[in-house]
């Protein structure tokens, strides 16, 4: 009986230990990564969280206000401060068969008379889908058939569109993190007519779009001025990431964490570029305001900016989702106010 009790004493005991270096090791990672030396996980965390609005508690249960505040002001863009200059945007086809680099040869050989073409992109952590549109007058904004009552998901529109390419657009009105996608953010220009104009304090960015001559240009102006510019198609959002084949100058992770992303451009040539990478996934954790940069330039974007992320970002492809959205509503999809699409 003695040898028995002794056994299942030496059992527990082990039982117990283990258990307390399993959590000692963890109070102990957890400590490192949230408070300790390196602050790559604290501004990755924390930058993240603060731009996901809806979970910006991740944030503000770890750190107060003052820390929160200091690693937005280590992580940040500073926009080119400059207009696009329509004038560098040169329509032209090509002949060669020399290309500079694998990228622009990724972009330039196609199918003849072919509209698009879509092209894997995997990186440091994330995975996505850019999308070559090779005919910029085919790239049209559109919005929810509700606009200021509800928004609608992103197939409904594409379908409704006769879309053969549809992609999440700029962001929209929020409160309490619980919007039904109805207003968008900005003034919203449609065949040249501003469509939506509402105004958010907090929203920041400027206009993203293309005007009657089909040149995709980035400005900072009042809506009239966009109107007097020629826009044809155009929302507010931001921020910038390349304006006139210039960087802007991203300071950390760019402040807004590592996420699933969207970002819109156009190369010298004309070529529009759609691009979205997965996020919040296994395979894919997302990508940063770097990450986008780069790829935007490797792709020989001569403008380009960022669009609404996380769970926003959504690409569709003759009606079929693309990429692998993190809404989790209905059909996985979220309802926005305004999207890109290319019709035939």
């Amino acid at each position: 009986m003695k040898r028995s009790s002794k056994k299942k004493w030496s059992l527990k005991r082990k039982i117990v230990t283990i258990s307390c270096v399993v959590i000692s090791l963890f109070a102990c990672t957890f400590l490192f990564l949230f408070y300790g030396p390196w602050d790559g996980f604290r501004n990755f965390w924390i930058t993240s969280a603060m731009t996901t609005l809806s979970h910006q508690y991740l944030a503000t249960w770890f750190y107060d206000d003052e820390t929160i505040q200091k690693v937005l002001a280590n992580n940040k863009v500073l926009e080119v401060d400059e207009f696009s200059d329509p004038n560098m945007i040169k329509f032209r086809k090509y002949t060669t068969t020399i290309y500079r680099n694998e990228y622009e040869k990724e972009i330039l050989v196609h199918d003849d008379n072919a509209l698009y073409k879509v092209i894997d992109i995997k990186g440091d952590g994330y995975q996505g889908f850019l999308v070559a549109i090779y005919d910029p007058s085919k790239v049209k904004v559109a919005t929810t058939a509700y606009l200021n009552r509800r928004g609608e998901d992103i197939l409904t529109v594409a379908k409704r569109e006769n879309a053969i390419i549809a992609m999440n657009a700029g962001g929209f009105y929020d409160p309490d993190w619980n919007s039904n996608g109805a207003i968008p953010h900005g003034t919203v220009i449609k065949d040249g007519k501003v469509v939506s104009d509402y105004i958010d304090a907090n929203m920041g960015g400027g206009f993203i779009g293309f005007t009657f001559d089909n040149k995709f240009l980035l400005g900072k102006m009042t809506k009239d001025q966009a109107l007097k510019v020629g826009y044809r198609d155009a929302i507010e959002f931001g921020p910038y990431l390349i304006v006139n084949g210039k960087r802007s100058f991203i300071k950390g992770n760019g402040g807004w964490g590592i996420a699933p992303r969207s970002a819109i451009g156009q190369r010298q040539d004309g070529i529009v570029l759609f691009l979205v990478i997965n996020g919040r996934l296994a395979t894919s954790l997302g990508a940063d305001m770097v990450d986008l940069t780069d790829i935007m330039e490797r792709y020989g974007a001569y403008n380009a900016a960022n669009l609404d992320g996380g769970s926003s970002s959504e690409l569709v492809i003759n009606n079929q989702i693309i990429n692998t959205p993190v809404a989790g509503g209905r059909n996985g999809l979220r309802d926005m106010s305004t999207f890109w699409i290319v019709k035939e």
